[in-house]
């Protein structure tokens, strides 16, 4: 056989279609899915926390709203003992029952009330790809 290929030769080897572009196509579709899966449990961790940081601003806003009036002389302030706020606090937590748990609550300044609230997270499907039990 000569190495020399006729022009025949050559013109059969381009016009040759044996080669298949289904496994490039089905790896860009697992990518594309993979992608996709990562995105809607991106979006889904996003949606719980802000969930939690509203049951900790209904939290706080109802431990702030136990204060006590103290009047000193001719001057009336506005007390918060932590104790009241952890019990307000948790009582809206009980209410909402959206998984959140309590963490801390309290005090720092008497004026103001500060809230950590804590939840589990779990992605919409359980893979390989996101973490699963994920603490917020």
């Amino acid at each position: 056989m000569s190495a020399v290929r006729t022009r025949e030769q050559r013109v059969g080897l381009l016009d040759d279609d044996r080669g298949s572009t289904m496994p490039l196509i089905l790896g860009y579709l697992v990518l594309a899915i993979a992608a996709i899966y990562v995105c809607v449990c991106a979006t889904d961790l996003y949606i719980a926390q802000k969930r939690l940081d509203s049951v900790a601003d209904a939290a706080a806003l109802a431990g702030a709203d136990g204060f006590r009036l103290q009047v000193e002389g001719e001057a009336i302030r506005a007390e918060l003992d932590d104790a009241e706020i952890a019990d307000q606090a948790s009582a809206v937590i009980g209410v909402i029952d959206d998984g959140a748990e309590l963490v801390s609550a309290g005090s720092p300044d008497g004026r103001s009330a500060r809230v950590t609230v804590s939840a589990t997270w779990s992605p919409p499907l359980l893979s390989e790809l996101v973490p699963s039990m994920l603490v917020i």
